[in-house]
């Protein structure tokens, strides 16, 4: 086996990227190198490819980075045993810790000192990736490679959908990029009475009526609140999930949730977020639940199952597909908005 593959580098401090030669990396005994077939670009890699404030102060250059991906197993460390050569396999990125409270009582997906592939050690955006075999998920082979590659993004969709009751209720999904996207999806499989979808994007406003959502609303054109109460008697919504991280569209989730609903938040917001605690938590007798990561490995199975099923179909919004080496294709419509999920292969 040859020595050297290519590979997307963050080479250095400050905006973009370069295709490298780098060495192909060593397996440990309780590790895997797998041969990567389809890798997406998550909003993660965004972040580090513009270098913002959230980067610089989390990655250390230069690295592979990329952590959405789906492949074959091409070498197994000696003392694995739960995958073997020539399975195809997607990764649970979060590499956690097995010892502290939270994974000792089965919260993996919030372990104390988590380390994510492609932010703090090398990723995907390569021909190979080597990873603990206790992170790998085994595919169903006839899961095209791109479709696999979005499920642990698809993963995030699903915690946040489905973290409480769906089924006959209304659903807002505020943000409409790709995970919120995907959203839409799993709440229309999973019995949302209605879906309203929120953007300020018609492109994404029309991808998220493709996935299934009964309304859209642009936000900068429609008041979102009023929509609301048109479309729910004044009721307000039963599940907000917050996609966005922006401040005016968070608090008009608050806002527009019924009392006794619950509020869903996956967005990370660049700074702290006001919210009136009082009349629109407290006195509402809202549920809010932050969401981070995929509960390992129930949100696996779940993911794995809306896509076995058929019930949620995710090529309306995988968008377009580029050789690696025309990342930057990709990550320009990313950073322009004017794509579903972007997907490179190696």
């Amino acid at each position: 086996m040859r020595k050297e593959m290519k590979a997307l580098v963050k080479h250095r401090s400050g905006h973009g990227a370069e295709m490298q030669m780098v060495p192909i990396p060593e397996i440990g005994p309780k590790e895997v190198l797998i041969e990567v077939k389809a890798a997406s670009i998550c909003g993660t890699d965004v972040h580090i490819y513009e270098w913002d404030r959230w980067a610089e102060s989390r990655v250390k250059p230069p690295y592979v980075f990329g952590h959405e991906f789906s492949g074959v197993v091409k070498e197994v460390g000696d003392l694995v045993t739960n995958v073997k050569q020539g399975d195809h396999v997607s990764a649970e990125t979060h590499i956690v810790c097995g010892h502290c409270p939270q994974c000792m009582t089965g919260k993996a997906h919030i372990c104390q000192d988590t380390k994510i592939i492609g932010v703090d050690r090398d990723g995907c955006f390569a021909e190979y990736v080597s990873l603990p075999a206790e992170n790998l998920w085994v595919n169903d082979p006839d899961l095209p490679f791109e479709e696999a590659s979005i499920q642990e993004p698809f993963g995030n969709a699903v915690h946040t959908v489905l973290e409480g009751e769906v089924s006959g209720k209304t659903v807002a999904v505020i943000g409409c990029g790709p995970i919120g996207l995907m959203a839409v999806g799993i709440a229309k499989a999973s019995g949302a009475s209605s879906v309203i979808a929120f953007d300020l994007n018609p492109y994404r406003l029309e991808l998220a009526g493709q996935m299934g959502a009964d309304h859209l609303i642009h936000s900068g054109e429609q008041d979102p609140l009023d929509e609301v109460d048109k479309l729910t008697s004044g009721n307000g919504v039963d599940v907000v999930c917050e996609m966005s991280g922006h401040p005016v569209a968070m608090n008009q989730g608050f806002k527009m949730a019924t009392n006794g609903g619950r509020v869903a938040v996956l967005s990370l917001p660049s700074k702290p977020v006001e919210i009136d605690v009082t009349n629109d938590i407290v006195f509402k007798g809202l549920t809010v639940q932050g969401i981070t990561g995929r509960k390992m490995f129930q949100t696996w199975q779940q993911t794995a199952g809306l896509l076995r099923s058929g019930r949620v179909d995710v090529t309306p919004m995988m968008t377009h597909t580029f050789p690696l080496e025309e990342f930057e294709k990709g990550f320009d419509l990313m950073i322009e908005g004017n794509c579903g999920k972007v997907v490179l292969i190696p």
